[in-house]
């Protein structure tokens, strides 16, 4: 067992207990601090955590929805973990209409370590919220569905936790696929012309870092900061990892603990995926500003520029510009040239892929644009109308 945090053995569905959140602050804006969290927190900097046990139990919470495919992969992964504490999985079940929660309940009554709790609401937030309630250890681990853990992952997380100090840690996220279009999409989240930015795509040293992938949060996170933010439906890790750093406490990338990512399988779902995270990234930047990293705003300033070279070029064409003075037209002309550089850059990314057949680096070279101009788009819309109640209909 684990200390106070560990209580008799259930079974069954859990979802009578109330679930910590961290309220919503739609008005605010990030001026240096973030609300109710205006100083440090001894108990959550690294000299102020109390020591790990040597094997501390740990929660696995994942939030769930249409996921028939990937999950009982994704659940077997958790299970098959070489490590010797005590083990919990606690699932939010969304309203999935396909057999996600059939393939759940049928687990769960094969192993007694699987929990559920129900999430009527199917937001993310909400779920993790509900899942962190009702588990017992003290080191909670979040999971994916479309993610499958390494064999030595948990492991290799409690030793990071133990030896950085850090309130939570995360690893590298290894995106994989099936089909060529799966293929393409994975290569385009690990090549840093894609997803880029943080070491958690692309790869890097251990090191301090501003969030970490799914996240591996020591329980004195939760008790004394809340849950995540029910109001922040897409990038509300980004959001709790801030409220850490502003606590005084550490988040720690190490590569060695590594995750496997399976994307979304068809264009329309990347698409839709990448327009629901730039508005969200968008609420961030109003909310937060400059918490935020200048990279956010590479891919809207690409879609301002090529859609002032598309208009530019619909001028042209109605003879419009026939009209202006000759240096405005050599001036407005020369819009026109990071769209080719970006395209030529693209088009020379997609042909130097290596290991790849000619169907992957197609799409990849159609996944790279999409990625960057969804997301773009997205952040735009979401800049100046706020994310409200948007959601991520790629699910």
């Amino acid at each position: 067992m684990d200390g106070p945090q560990d209580q008799s053995p259930r079974s069954g569905r859990l979802g009578e207990r109330p679930h910590l959140y961290a309220p919503s602050r739609p008005s605010a804006r990030g001026y240096g601090k973030i609300e109710g969290v205006s100083k440090v927190l001894e108990i959550l900097t690294p000299e102020g955590l109390p020591p790990l046990n040597e094997k501390p139990g740990v929660s696995f919470i994942m939030p769930v929805l249409n996921e028939a495919e990937h999950i009982e992969q994704a659940i077997t992964t958790i299970l098959a973990q070489e490590y010797d504490g005590d083990k919990e999985v606690v699932l939010a079940l969304g309203p999935s209409t396909d057999d996600t929660n059939a393939i759940i309940e049928s687990m769960a009554a094969r192993d007694s370590r699987i929990q559920t709790v129900d999430n009527p609401q199917a937001a993310t937030p909400i779920g993790l919220n509900l899942a962190i309630a009702a588990t017992r250890h003290s080191v909670i681990i979040r999971v994916d569905a479309h993610s499958g853990l390494g064999a030595d992952y948990t492991r290799q997380a409690i030793d990071t936790l133990r030896e950085s100090k850090a309130a939570n840690c995360g690893g590298l996220m290894l995106a994989r696929g099936k089909t060529s279009f799966q293929k393409a999409v994975a290569r385009a989240y690990m090549s840093p012309v894609g997803l880029g930015g943080p070491a958690y795509h692309s790869g890097d040293e251990a090191q301090e870092a501003e969030s970490a992938y799914l996240g591996v949060y020591r329980r004195e996170v939760f008790d004394h900061l809340g849950g995540f933010d029910e109001g922040i439906k897409r990038g509300q890790d980004w959001e709790l990892n801030l409220r850490i750093r502003s606590a005084g406490g550490r988040i720690w990338f190490n590569p060695d603990m590594e995750v496997t990512y399976w994307p979304r399988g068809t264009w329309s779902k990347i698409a839709q995926q990448f327009w629901a995270t730039g508005i969200w990234r968008a609420e961030l930047i109003r909310r937060y500003g400059s918490q935020n990293s200048l990279r956010y705003f590479a891919p809207p300033l690409l879609v301002l520029g090529m859609s002032a070279a598309v208009i530019e070029t619909l001028l042209q064409l109605s003879g419009t510009t026939k009209k202006w003075p000759k240096f405005l037209r050599r001036f407005t002309s020369l819009i026109h040239v990071p769209s080719f550089g970006y395209i030529a850059g693209i088009l020379a990314t997609a042909s130097a892929a290596k290991d790849c057949g000619r169907r992957e680096r197609f799409w990849f070279g159609i996944v790279l644009p999409t990625m960057h101009l969804c997301w773009g788009a997205g952040f735009l819309r979401g800049l100046i109308t706020g994310a409200g109640t948007t959601k991520d209909s790629s699910r």
